[in-house]
């Protein structure tokens, strides 16, 4: 892949944003061209506005010239799928990594539906994504099951991986450094090349 081709990783946390330990912040530490989607002004407020989320999706990527390749996970995953609804650019693709299911009643410490809804995260879109995108889902997560992340990869046209048993691939679940993730995003890097 030459220069001009070799695409910039946009980094798409969840709600908890930065997480030291987190596979992403691992990513963004070891390669070279990566920008993560920062909330500027940070929601300390608003911590669950959509709109707000959305709206650093749509900064970032006007920051960036070239091809774009989305690494999100967990929320992330929701708002990159509400801002492809909305915004012509297109990326390259996208990696999906375990999207929860917000149309169902999430564990204790996670927001309610009625704050998710009242916060514009509901409905999540379930329109095909238009850009190619793999699905990371985990058979054990506990923010959605397998047959939800199954059902939702599906709408959104996107290729699903089985990574097993993996909780929600967070540092909670034993999820440093998650060499699949750089194996997953290559293989969407392949149509650069």
């Amino acid at each position: 892949m030459n220069a001009s081709t070799q695409p910039t990783l946009l980094i798409v946390p969840g709600l908890r944003d930065h997480v030291e330990e987190h596979w992403q912040t691992h990513l963004q530490r070891k390669l070279s061209s990566v920008r993560k989607v920062v909330c500027v002004p940070p929601l300390e407020a608003d911590k669950l506005s959509r709109a707000a989320r959305v709206a650093a999706i749509q900064r970032t990527v006007e920051s960036i010239d070239g091809p774009i390749v989305a690494v999100a996970h967990s929320a992330g995953v929701v708002m990159l799928v509400h801002w492809a609804q909305v915004h012509a650019r297109k990326l390259e693709g996208a990696l999906l990594a375990a999207p929860p299911d917000f149309d169902s009643p999430l564990p204790a410490g996670y927001p309610t539906l009625d704050a998710l809804q009242s916060n514009g995260w509901l409905p999540v879109p379930r329109r095909a994504l238009p850009f190619p995108s793999i699905v990371a889902a985990s058979t054990n997560d506990p923010l959605a099951s397998f047959d939800s992340v199954t059902r939702m990869a599906k709408d959104w046209g996107s290729k699903l991986v089985n990574v097993g048993a993996a909780g929600h691939l967070n540092p909670a679940s034993g999820f440093g450094p998650w060499p699949m993730a750089e194996a997953l995003i290559g293989q969407l890097e392949m149509r650069l090349r």
